[in-house]
This record gives structure tokens, C-alpha cells and sequence, in this order.
């Protein structure tokens, strides 16, 4: 009795929390998505988005613990009180006009004095982001959609971008209390006909080089969604492997669109081989039907000659047929472009259009670049031309590039509106709906939420000749080394006059040669 009594003790206290005590549930959760659309010119768009939300005060409260929410942005959040962060790194250009509108928007803005906008329209330094940005995720790469995630795949694409987006949120109607929401979204465009060796058909192993074989354990919900809103099994055109066991129909950027749910937390949609690799196949080949034009897209040049003065123009495209909406147009140019306010000309079918709204904030040399906010209305079936003059300023020699010819890049414009809708939107509850579908927040059912970025532009600069500053160095060292050379030479050197010696050995020997035969000696 004596030898089992400090076994019981210690098995009380073992077991104690956990029988006496209520364990807290989890305040975070996550839920993974991936949204496959093939595009209307033939390609397919991969669509990733990873959303934690921790039901916590970082402002307010000293957390010390960590589950799903990253510490490095859970401090960078409660150090420096942080109310939005919205951080994008991408690589190529969303083609509106042939893929359609893009399916992530970035959210509306905070007040204009806490406000920090900046665009980095090029990355001089190539360096790896995809490893960081996974690093933040509560599966990493090990298990989930994001085994998916292949550097060698994912950066040999017609667009890549991935972004983190932070943001609070109400828990109830009244906000009496908030969550923070950490998003991590990716999207690729893959050439279709380059991963299916000349065919349209695609499949999860084909685009990735991987499948899918387990949802993430720490993640409340992992499904994949395709997009067949155009297609169906009846018309015998385009196969779907293997067939979707439930779909979902609402209305996404202001059309009704149909998807294939995958739910991975089902294990009847993974097979018994432990993987999913989803396909399509197009047992007709596709008819080549022009693409739907959106109804809202924009184009953006620089136009003029030589290196001194410019025009930087922007086309507004509205191809609704009856009705008109407004655009927010945002422009940041840097210093070295010299704006002329008084050349800004909007145009639309030929006549002025005078914006309701504008905001103009000039430059500082190397210290802030021009800022330019306008509201314009865009009549119905119109294209809209912004265009302003600048001119070109001389920098100096230390703040060129390596590669000065090259060109200097100018970020794009940023356009924000209120596009009509074709079908009516119905309310959905954000909180049931896919992550997709709360990307684009609709001001009622007649309009949606839209931000459409135009192509950066590369303007040349003013250059010098920088081989000019090589020759001079080149010859200038010649020169100094053969007149230093020269005259510290002489002024070192020590002259010295040497008396003919009288021979050594071999001489006797000639003039005893010499004295023999009769000759005189030397």
C-alpha cells in the first residue's frame, strides 16, 4: 500500500486539468480554398486562398500564445497598432480584354490620414518570396491545398501574384468586438496549351506536378471548386473527372456561375490510392467563339519622341450598351516625370468630360512622387481618354540603375467603380459562403465591387554615355603612370660612370695567342 500511494498522487495530477477542468475551445480557425476557372482564351486560372481568423484583441490584449495566427504578424499588428495590411507581390499582367475580370480585388481603403500607399512597379534584386509566404501557414507545405505550391511550377506561368491581407472584422451586427483576418491568396494563369502539349485539357498533376492526397488537420474546411458554368455533361463536349459529388451555383462578378465542389474533409472524394487529381478533357474540340468582353477595362501608353517631353495616356473602357457608372482613377508617377497639370484632357466620344472629383498632390524630388485622384463618369458604350504631358528630368549619375538603358518603370493606374450587374445578386451570408465570394462586396444587387489595375509602363530616361567616364579613367591612368613613371624614375635613379676592366682570364689567353702568332695584343 505504501509503494502504490505516490503512484495514485501522481496520476491525480496527471489527469486532474482534464477531468476537473473545462478545456477552451479554439478561438481561431482556418479554412483553405483553391478556385480552378478556365479562362475564356484557352488558359486556366488557379485561384488559392488561406483565411485565418482569431477571435482576439492584439490592440488591446497581451497575447503571449500562438496557434494558427503567425506571432510575426500578430506583434507587428499589437507593436505598431496596424488596422489594415495589404501586401501583393506580382509577376506579369492580367489581360482583361481576352481572361475576363480578375477574381481577387483588393479591399477599400482606410482614412486618408492613416493611409499608406506605395508600388514598386519592378524588383531589381531577384529574390525567392514563395518560401516566407508559405512559412505562414498553419500546414506550411506539408499537407492541404498547399502541397500544391511548387516554386519550379508556379513562377513559369503567364501571371503569377501572391498576397497577405490582415484586416479586423465585426464578430456580430452591433461590432461590439472584432477578429483579425489574416488572408493568403496566390493566383497563376497557366498556358494551356503549353502544360497540355497543344490541347486545352488540363488536370491537377499537369498544372502542379503534384495531386492532392490529405486536407490540412488544422483546417475547418479544404475544398476545391472548378468553374463549369459554361459547360455540362449533357452537350457531351467536356468531361470533368472524377464527377463532383455536390455543386454550387451564385452570382460572381455580376454573372451566375456554376462550380464543382471537391470537399477534401470528405473521404469519399479521395479515392483509395490517397490522391485526387481532378481533370478536364474536351472530348470536341472547343468552337472559337469570341471572348465576352467585361464591361469595365483600361489600357495605358506613353506615347511622344525623344528624350525630353511625353504623354502618358489611359483608355477607360465602358461596354455596357445602356447605362453609365463612375470610375475612381488613382495615378502615382514618379518625380523624374514632370507633370503639366494644365495638359490634363478627358475626352469621352469626342467631346470634354469634366471629372466631378480631382485631387492632385505635385512631387518633391527624391522625396515623393506625383499623386493624381479623379472621378470620371464613363458614359454607356464609350471609351474614355485620360492623357497628360510631362517631361523628362536628369538624374544624377549615382541614381541610375545598373541596366540605365534599360528603361525606368512607372506603376500602374488603379481603378475602382461600381460595375452594373447582368443578373441580380442575391444576399449571402459571408460566413457560409466560399471564400471567393467575399472578395467583391456588392453595394446592392444591381452593382458589384470592382479594382482593375492598368500595365506598368517603361519610360526612358535622359542617359549619359557611362562609358565615357571608362575612357577617360583608362587613358588618364596611362597617362599618369608613364609621365609619374618616368619622372620618378629619374629623380630616383643613381648614374654611376664604371672604368673598363682589363680582362680577366680568357683575355690573357687571347694575347698569348696573340703574342705567338705575332699579333698585337688587344
Amino acid at each position: 500500500m505504501a509503494a502504490t500511494a505516490p503512484l495514485s498522487l501522481l496520476v491525480l495530477l496527471l489527469l486532474g486539468p482534464g477531468v476537473w477542468g473545462q478545456t477552451e475551445p479554439p478561438r481561431d480557425s482556418l479554412r483553405e480554398e483553391l478556385v480552378i476557372t478556365p479562362l475564356p482564351s484557352g488558359d486556366v486560372a488557379a485561384t488559392f486562398q488561406f483565411r485565418t481568423r482569431w477571435d482576439s484583441e492584439l490592440q488591446r490584449e497581451e497575447v503571449s500564445h500562438y496557434r494558427l495566427f503567425p506571432k510575426a504578424l500578430g506583434q507587428l499588428i499589437s507593436k505598431y497598432s496596424l488596422r489594415e495590411l495589404h501586401l501583393s507581390l506580382t509577376q506579369g499582367f492580367w489581360r482583361t480584354r481576352y481572361w475576363g475580370t480578375p477574381f481577387l480585388q483588393a479591399p477599400s481603403g482606410t482614412d486618408h490620414s492613416f493611409l499608406r500607399y506605395a508600388v514598386l512597379p519592378r524588383e531589381v534584386v531577384c529574390t525567392e518570396n514563395l518560401t516566407p509566404w508559405k512559412k505562414l501557414l498553419p500546414c506550411s507545405s506539408k499537407a492541404g491545398l498547399s502541397v500544391l505550391l511548387k516554386a519550379d511550377r508556379l513562377f513559369h506561368t503567364s501571371y503569377h501574384s501572391q498576397a497577405v491581407h490582415i484586416r479586423p472584422v465585426c464578430r456580430d451586427a452591433r461590432c461590439a468586438s472584432i477578429s483579425w483576418e489574416l488572408r493568403q491568396t496566390l493566383s497563376v494563369v497557366f498556358d494551356a496549351f503549353v502544360t497540355g502539349q497543344g490541347k486545352q485539357d488540363w488536370s491537377l498533376f499537369r498544372m502542379f506536378s503534384r495531386t492532392l492526397t490529405e486536407p490540412c488537420p488544422l483546417a475547418s474546411e479544404s475544398r476545391v471548386y472548378v468553374d463549369v458554368t459554361n459547360y455540362s455533361q449533357d452537350n457531351e463536349t467536356l468531361e470533368v473527372y472524377p464527377p463532383p459529388l455536390t455543386t454550387y451555383q451564385d452570382v460572381v462578378l455580376g454573372t451566375r456561375k456554376t462550380y464543382a465542389v471537391y470537399d477534401l474533409l470528405d473521404t469519399a472524394v479521395i479515392n483509395n490510392s490517397r490522391s485526387l487529381n481532378l481533370q478536364l478533357k474536351w472530348k470536341r474540340p472547343p468552337g472559337n467563339e469570341a471572348p465576352p468582353t467585361p464591361f469595365l477595362y483600361a489600357q495605358r501608353y506613353v506615347s511622344g519622341y525623344g528624350l525630353h517631353n511625353g504623354e502618358l495616356s489611359t483608355l477607360l473602357y465602358n461596354t455596357h450598351p445602356y447605362r453609365a457608372f463612375p470610375v475612381l482613377l488613382l495615378d502615382t508617377v514618379p518625380w523624374y516625370l514632370r507633370l503639366y497639370v494644365h495638359t490634363l484632357t478627358i475626352t469621352s466620344k469626342g467631346k470634354e468630360n469634366k471629372p466631378s472629383y480631382i485631387h492632385y498632390q505635385p512631387a518633391q524630388d527624391r522625396m515623393q512622387p506625383h499623386l493624381l485622384e479623379m472621378l470620371i463618369q464613363l458614359p454607356a458604350s464609350s471609351v474614355t481618354k485620360v492623357s497628360i504631358q510631362f517631361e523628362r528630368a536628369l538624374l544624377k549619375w549615382t541614381e541610375y540603375t545598373p541596366d540605365p538603358n534599360h528603361g525606368f518603370y512607372v506603376s500602374p493606374s488603379v481603378l475602382s467603380a461600381l460595375v452594373p450587374s447582368e443578373v441580380a445578386a442575391q444576399p449571402v451570408d459571408w460566413e457560409e459562403s466560399p471564400l471567393f465570394n467575399t472578395l467583391f462586396p456588392a453595394s446592392d444587387s444591381s452593382s458589384y465591387f470592382v479594382r482593375l489595375y492598368t500595365e506598368p509602363l517603361l519610360v526612358s530616361l535622359p542617359t549619359p554615355d557611362f562609358s565615357m567616364p571608362y575612357n577617360v579613367i583608362c587613358l588618364t591612368c596611362t597617362v599618369v603612370a608613364v609621365c609619374y613613371g618616368s619622372f620618378y624614375n629619374l629623380l630616383t635613379r643613381t648614374f654611376q660612370i664604371e672604368e673598363p676592366s682589363k680582362g680577366g682570364l680568357a683575355r690573357r689567353l687571347a694575347n698569348l695567342i696573340r703574342r705567338a702568332r705575332g699579333v698585337p695584343p688587344l
